[in-house]
C-alpha cells in the first residue's frame, strides 16, 4: 500500500520541477506631446547665414570707399586746371595743351562715375537680397527658439552681457590718476580730416632705409621751436642709436644737418638702443623701445644718459605683438610710442588683454612712470599704426597700395570706442612705418618705405 503511495508522488514531483514557468511582461506606451526637433531648417539656416558671410566683405565696402576717395580727388584738381586755363589761355599752343590735359582728367573721372554708378548698383540689388535673406533667418532663428524650452539659449545671452559689462568695468578701472593737462578735451575741436600730403621727400638717404620716424619735439628747448629730428633703422631694418636733427624742414628736405648725429652708443644694437621704428622726441628727449625688453627708454639728449620703465608683466615685445595687415607685419612694432598736447604715450599689447591695443600715459620726472592705463577692444594685428591727438588714440588700417584708413578712436576721458572714423590717408608709397601727431602745427608725419610724408590734421 505504502509503496503504491510513494510512486504517483515521485512522479508529480518531477513533472512539476520540469514545467516551464510564464514569463509576465509588461509594455508602457509614451506620447510626446512636443514637436520633434527640426534639424533640417537648422542645417538650412546655417547654409543661408554661410552665403551671407560670403558675399558681404570689407572688400566690397573698400572698393566703394576708394571709387569715392578717387573722386574726391580729381575734382579738385580738375577745377583747378580750369581754373589756370582761364587765366593763361593764349589762344594757340599753351590753350591747346591745356586743353588735351583737362580732356584726359574728364575722361578719367567719367570713367570713375561709371565704376561707381555699376557699384552702387551692384550694392543695391546687394542690400536688397541680404535684407531679405536677413529677415528670413530671423523668423527662422524666432521659430528655433520655442524649441528652447530649458531657456539655454536666453542664459548664454544674459551671461554674455554680464561678461562684456564686467571686463568694461574692471578694464574702466583707473590705476593711477594721471598728471598734467585734461586728455580728451580739444582746443581746437574735433578731429575732422587730413589734407595734403603737405611734404614729401626721400631726405639725405633716398631710398636707403625702409624704416625709420621723423617729426617735431612738441615742448622744445629755446631756439630750437623750428627743428626735425630723424631715426632711421640702420642695422637690419629693426634697430638704431642714434637721432638726427635738422635746424629747419628745407635742412631736411635738402639733407643738410648742421647739428648732425646725437649718438645713444657706439654699437649698435647693444643695451638701451633704439628696436623698432615707433619713437618720438619730447622735450629734448628720444622715447623708444629699449633693445631686447619690454620696455621704454628715455635718452636726454644733453646729458645723453638713459632711463627706462618696464612695462607690467605680459606686455609682448621683440616682435610678437607688431602692426600687421592681410599682406605682411611690420617688424618690432611691439611698442608705438606717441606725443599730443599733453606729452608722452605708449601703446603696447598684453597676453592678459588677448593682444588688444592697451594704452598708457607716461608721466614725466627724474624716474620715469606709468600713469593711468585703458585697455581697448580694438586687436592689434588688425592696425597698421596709432597716433595721438587731444588725448584720443587713433588706429589706422591697410586698404590699398594707395589708400589707409583712420577707422577707430578711442576717447581717453569718455572712454568712448568708435570704429567708423573713416578718414583716409592718400599714400605716396604702399606701407606707412611709423605715424607721429606733431601738436605744435597740428601735422600728422609719416614715414614710408624710405620717405617722409606729412599731412595737415583739420580740427573744427
Amino acid at each position: 500500500m505504502m509503496l503504491y503511495m510513494i510512486v504517483p508522488l515521485c512522479v508529480l514531483f518531477t513533472f512539476t520541477q520540469q514545467a516551464p514557468s510564464r514569463e509576465v511582461k509588461c509594455v508602457c506606451e509614451l506620447t510626446n506631446s512636443e514637436k520633434a526637433f527640426p534639424h533640417g531648417k537648422l542645417s538650412t539656416a546655417e547654409d543661408n547665414a554661410s552665403k551671407c558671410n560670403s558675399k558681404i566683405t570689407p572688400q566690397k565696402t573698400r572698393e566703394f570707399e576708394s571709387l569715392l576717395l578717387g573722386l574726391e580727388l580729381r575734382l579738385p584738381q580738375l577745377l583747378e586746371d580750369v581754373s589756370m586755363l582761364e587765366k593763361e589761355d593764349d589762344g594757340e599752343l599753351y590753350g591747346a595743351l591745356s586743353l588735351q590735359v583737362i580732356e584726359n582728367e574728364m575722361m578719367d573721372i567719367k570713367q570713375l562715375i561709371d565704376k561707381l554708378n555699376s557699384t552702387t548698383q551692384g550694392h543695391q540689388h546687394l542690400t536688397t537680397d541680404t535684407s531679405k535673406q536677413l529677415e528670413d533667418l530671423r523668423a527662422v532663428m524666432r521659430e528655433l527658439e520655442r524649441f528652447d524650452t530649458m531657456q539655454v539659449v536666453k542664459s548664454v545671452h544674459a551671461n554674455r552681457r554680464l561678461k562684456t559689462d564686467l571686463d568694461q568695468c574692471k578694464n574702466g578701472h583707473p590705476t593711477i590718476q594721471p598728471t598734467g593737462p585734461p586728455q580728451g578735451n580739444c582746443p581746437h575741436g574735433h578731429f575732422l580730416n587730413i589734407t595734403g600730403p603737405r611734404v614729401h621727400t626721400a631726405g639725405e638717404y633716398p631710398g636707403s632705409y625702409m624704416y625709420g620716424a621723423w617729426g617735431r619735439d612738441p615742448k622744445p628747448e629755446a631756439s630750437k621751436e623750428n627743428w626735425y629730428w630723424l631715426v632711421l633703422m640702420t642695422s637690419s631694418n629693426k634697430y638704431s642709436n642714434f637721432v638726427r636733427l635738422y635746424s629747419s624742414l628745407s635742412s631736411l628736405i635738402v639733407g643738410v644737418s648742421v647739428p648732425g648725429n646725437v649718438q645713444i652708443h657706439s654699437s649698435n644694437p647693444t643695451t638701451n638702443t633704439i628696436q623698432g621704428p615707433n619713437v618720438v622726441l619730447y622735450g629734448e628727449a628720444l622715447y623708444y623701445n629699449c633693445y631686447n625688453q619690454d620696455a621704454v627708454c628715455r635718452f636726454n639728449l644733453t646729458t645723453k644718459t638713459v632711463t627706462t620703465l618696464q612695462l607690467p608683466k605680459g606686455t609682448r615685445f621683440n616682435s610678437k605683438g607688431n602692426f600687421c595687415h592681410l599682406d605682411e607685419c611690420y617688424p618690432y612694432t611691439d611698442l608705438d610710442l606717441a606725443t599730443d598736447e599733453s606729452g608722452v604715450w605708449v601703446i603696447y599689447t598684453t597676453t592678459q588683454n588677448f593682444g588688444n591695443l592697451v594704452l598708457s600715459k607716461v608721466e614725466e620726472g627724474e624716474q620715469l612712470t606709468l600713469g593711468q592705463t585703458w585697455h581697448t577692444q580694438v586687436y592689434k594685428q588688425g592696425v597698421t599704426n596709432t597716433f595721438m591727438a587731444c588725448g584720443v588714440l587713433y588706429a589706422t588700417r591697410y586698404i590699398n597700395k594707395n589708400v589707409e584708413e583712420i577707422f577707430y578712436s578711442f576717447d581717453t576721458v569718455t572712454g568712448v570706442e568708435k570704429f567708423n572714423i573713416a578718414i583716409f590717408i592718400h599714400k605716396m608709397s604702399p606701407n606707412i612705418h611709423s605715424l607721429n601727431y606733431s601738436p605744435v602745427d597740428h601735422m600728422l608725419h609719416a614715414y614710408c618705405d624710405s620717405y617722409m610724408v606729412s599731412y595737415k590734421v583739420v580740427f573744427g
